[in-house]
């Protein structure tokens, strides 16, 4: 059997998700990697409230966080593709 070291991958082999997050002023906050986490350091808090929407199919959507009274909404970011 294989030793434990060489059966994981390091993170930077891993493809890691990046997120931003818009509050409802239009404040940005960029290289989330863990949004609750992130923001939760950045705005000095230890609790945060989700915050969901309805869409029109009636499917309720968790978009983001409600921390230090900011309505935080939360989006994946991923690069842009050329078109061919």
């Amino acid at each position: 059997m294989a030793p434990l070291a060489l059966m994981m991958t390091s993170r930077e082999e891993i493809e890691m998700k990046h997120y931003m997050a818009i509050d409802q002023y239009g404040g940005t906050y960029h290289g989330l990697k863990n949004p609750r986490k992130d923001l939760l350091e950045r705005f000095g808090r230890k609790k945060a409230s989700k915050m969901y929407i309805e869409s029109k199919t009636g499917e309720v959507r968790h978009t983001g966080y409600v921390i230090a009274g900011l309505w935080l909404t939360v989006y994946e970011v991923s690069a842009w593709s050329k078109a061919r």
